[in-house]
């Protein structure tokens, strides 16, 4: 049965030993050093059983006993006696309240008590016995051997931890030190011994320690030095006891390696910072296209009144090109903020590997590319201009890397979700495609390594780059419920993986887009809250040959098609509105009229809120900027 239990003893090693046994058993375990700390935290945690030495500093063992014998809350709580001095005097547990009392002894025969004892504590009215257990183990004319024999124990325990434990003088000087704290400096024990401790530490990090340890000598408590040393190139935390007894003073120091902890750390707050990024340039993104969905709207209108020849023109088609620019970089920026799935596909990775860098290839001839492509792979469902985005992204990312030329290695394998060895993340259960792309180029430093997938964030001079390109790869990856991750070193190349969720569907080859279609009849219903799209919106529509219905609001949206639903044959309905979103606005209209055809429309990608109206039945999703064919290829396609 699992109990709650604390245990006051002023010896750290005792405490130690008796945390390590419990904990293995699965049971909560507390720790104080004396009786006075025992009672504060009795003021929070009320154990069922409680291992009490008899000789403390700060109240006694006995004294501890009656008091806690007087708390109502603790009427039932077992209390067991831990101490030495059983094998040489009659102890009266029964006087202050206690149920079972334990000689000291060898470590591995108090073991074996101390679970006798548990066992005890689960019985129901159990009458304490005047006998100690354990006693037959002890004898006080052979207390020295038993001494000893304890200081063996000690020594083996301290030898197997995990931590590394020093003991030093009160002027810091090194009088003992266990494997652990060997393996940790790197140097061996006859070096250690008599050295100065704080000299272990680099010369920024020794006057906070020098701090401690004069307190420690003053005030005899316990310290931690607050944040991780820096001990032979490991990060390491440092816990510091005072041990005191009638003939000499000493401080106990308890090492622990927290390089690994350290690390885990700064990449949790790297993803924490990157997904609060991720959600500013999503909304940037939004906005921007829809910024950008005016001045397409209005130049596609112009450009159907203007002859070719006029001197206009080709400024307005320059206007267009730079248009379709900044839909490019929002479009980046969506797939760093996971927003940048258009339409999912089953497909073949291994053909858009081939393909893709097939064309990239061609481009730069001072650069060979390997493949080894795994036969049989499993398909992956993405989006298929997103994923040749990201293929595309790390080839030039390599090529930057390689500015001489050099080898770019390709490879796709089929793996389990168990083979996805991390402690940052916990991949969902199934089998993944994994795609490793390995340049031999001139490789990053750790401060690069940090920033790698930041927006904006490039190495290359002013003007060369946006720093979007594996901002956004990671930002798909992820919208695809995959994983990427990053190894490289100065000088040593660098290898991206990528994991993407295989599919059970079918693979689909890429299908060739229809031709768009130019004028046509019907009306429809265009739903924005914006006036200047709303204003563009009807002008194109109307150009098209459709009759155009606005409404400014969902509510108004759903107001009017009650109203007039018989004679509305398409609703093109705005995603993000204020007060009643495009999701809740579906819903309604198809209350009202099933059979209603809607085209979404958002400057978001297909993802999220969009993707899951689609999934209830939705015809069709028109990203901004759209231009006029665009439009009206989508709009037919629904209506045919």
């Amino acid at each position: 049965m699992i109990k709650k239990i604390l245990v006051v003893d002023n010896h750290p090693v005792v405490l130690k030993f008796m945390s390590q046994l419990l904990d293995k058993m699965g049971h909560q375990v507390r720790t104080v050093e004396d009786g006075l700390s025992a009672l504060e935290i009795l003021k929070t945690f009320t154990p069922d059983v409680i291992f009490i030495d008899l000789i403390m500093p700060h109240i006694g063992g006995e004294k501890l006993c009656q008091i806690i014998r007087k708390m109502p809350e603790l009427e039932k709580t077992h209390l067991i006696i831990l101490s030495a001095i059983a094998a040489e005097q009659e102890v009266d547990i029964a006087s202050f309240g206690a149920n079972t009392c334990i000689a000291k002894g060898s470590l591995d025969k108090m073991a074996k008590h101390v679970l006798a004892a548990l066992e005890q504590a689960d019985r129901k009215n159990h009458v304490p016995s005047p006998k100690p257990l354990g006693l037959e183990d002890v004898f006080a004319r052979n207390i020295t051997m038993e001494l000893l024999s304890v200081k063996r124990h000690f020594e083996i325990i301290l030898n197997g931890m995990a931590e590394g434990i020093l003991e030093i003088t009160p002027e810091g000087k090194i009088i003992y030190i266990n494997p652990k704290a060997i393996s940790l400096i790197h140097r061996t024990e006859d070096q250690l011994l008599s050295s100065n401790f704080t000299d272990l530490f680099l010369e920024s990090d020794r006057p906070r320690i020098k701090n401690h340890l004069m307190e420690i000598n003053s005030t005899s408590q316990p310290a931690s030095v607050q944040g991780p040393l820096t001990l032979n190139e490991k990060q390491v935390s440092l816990h510091l006891l005072p041990v005191m007894d009638e003939t000499q003073r000493s401080i106990l120091i308890i090492l622990n390696d927290v390089s690994e902890q350290k690390r885990m750390e700064a990449q949790l707050i790297q993803a924490q910072k990157m997904e609060a990024i991720g959600t500013l340039a999503g909304g940037i993104a939004h906005d921007f296209n829809n910024l950008l969905m005016v001045i397409q709207g209005n130049v596609s209108l112009m450009l159907l009144d203007l002859n070719p020849a006029h001197p206009h023109d080709e400024m307005l088609r320059t206007i267009e090109k730079q248009v379709q620019s900044g839909s490019k970089l929002t479009s980046q920026l969506l797939g760093y903020a996971r927003k940048g799935r258009y339409e999912l596909k089953s497909i073949d990775l291994n053909q858009w590997v081939i393909s893709t860098s097939g064309a990239f290839g061609r481009t730069r001839k001072n650069i060979t590319i390997h493949r080894e492509l795994a036969e049989n792979l499993y398909p992956c469902e993405t989006d298929q201009g997103q994923i040749e985005q990201v293929l595309m992204n790390l080839f030039v990312n390599a090529a930057d890397a390689m500015p001489e030329g050099g080898d770019l290695f390709l490879k796709t394998t089929n793996i389990n979700s168990q083979d996805i060895k991390t402690k940052l993340y916990t991949p969902t259960r199934g089998d993944y495609i994994l795609l490793t792309v390995t340049d031999t180029g001139v490789g990053m430093d750790s401060k690069i390594l940090d920033r790698i997938f930041d927006p904006f964030f490039t190495t290359k001079e002013l003007g060369r780059g946006t720093g979007l390109g594996l901002a956004s790869t990671y930002g798909i990856i992820k919208g695809h419920g995959g994983y990427i991750e990053v190894e490289s070193e100065k000088g040593c190349g660098s290898t991206f993986k990528i994991y993407l969720p295989a599919s059970g569907k079918q693979a689909q080859k890429k299908a060739n887009p229809s031709a768009p279609i130019s004028k046509a009849i019907g009306t429809v219903l265009l739903v924005d809250d914006e006036e200047v799209i709303l204003e563009v919106g009807e002008k194109v529509l109307k150009v098209l040959g459709y009759k155009v219905w606005v409404a400014r609001s969902g509510a108004e949206a759903i107001d009017f098609f009650s109203k007039h639903r018989h004679s509305i044959d398409l609703v093109l309905l705005d995603m993000i509105m204020p007060h009643m979103g495009g999701g809740e606005v579906y819903d309604q209209l198809k209350a009202i009229s099933p059979n209603v055809k809607i085209l979404l429309s958002s400057g978001y990608s297909i993802d999220g809120e969009a993707s899951k109206i689609m999934a209830r039945g939705c015809h069709g999703f028109i990203q901004k900027p759209f231009d006029i064919m665009q439009l009206s290829q989508s709009i037919r396609t629904i209506l045919r």
